[in-house]
């Protein structure tokens, strides 16, 4: 026992135990959802079609979160991502006139494809380095001096049942504090230039 009344942690891994898991259909599915709505979004010549896409693969994205028990990063996605930027989308193009063309799609510039394509190519190949989700001898389970403290104090010392939400909320709680402040004084103007913008066509 430490001077706090805790037990001494050693090297090895926390008690929380997790198994290994590959990627089931669902979280297949949920790729290919978000990867066919990225591409629809940048494809569709049509404003208000890409609008109402990209707030789908913000809904996507968001589930993913929620999936890999981040849920307060699955929220802040779907407020911010499926909500508020489609919201301000749909405002701009309501008090802006509206491009039309007879494309459905746009031209295809296969140069960006290619650069995209070895991009991905080239941080797909770092994968492999990655352990397993859930793996239990993953660093950033079997790391005791940080990991292993947050899991094992964090209800104790915040309260909050999720690991997550306490570095979040608690011992980063000012770090979050900034990030809220930068998204509500970016809403802030965003309305300010919407309500006093005047537009002509």
């Amino acid at each position: 026992m430490d001077n706090g009344g805790r037990a001494p942690m050693t090297g090895a891994a926390p008690p929380l135990v997790l198994q290994s898991v590959g990627i089931t259909p669902f979280e297949l599915s949920l790729f290919v959802f978000v990867l066919i709505t990225a591409v629809l979004t940048a494809l569709f010549t049509d404003v208000l079609a890409s609008i109402v896409i990209f707030a789908a693969y913000s809904l996507g994205l968001s589930v993913i979160y929620t999936f890999y028990h981040a849920p307060d990063v699955g929220l802040t996605e779907a407020a911010i991502g499926a909500g508020i930027t489609t919201v301000f989308l749909l405002l701009t193009i309501a008090k802006t006139t509206r491009p039309t063309s007879d494309d459905r799609f746009e031209s295809i510039n296969w140069p960006a494809v290619g650069i995209c394509t070895v991009f991905v190519l080239v941080v797909g190949s770092t994968l492999s380095a990655f352990p397993a989700v859930g793996d239990p001898n993953s660093p950033i389970l079997t790391n005791a001096d940080v990991t292993g403290y947050y899991l094992q104090n964090a209800y104790d010392e915040t309260g909050a049942e999720n690991a997550v939400t306490a570095v979040l909320a608690a011992y980063r709680g000012f770090d979050t504090f900034g990030e809220a402040i930068v998204v509500f004084a970016a809403g802030v103007a965003s309305l300010l230039v919407l309500g006093r913008e005047v537009f002509t066509t």
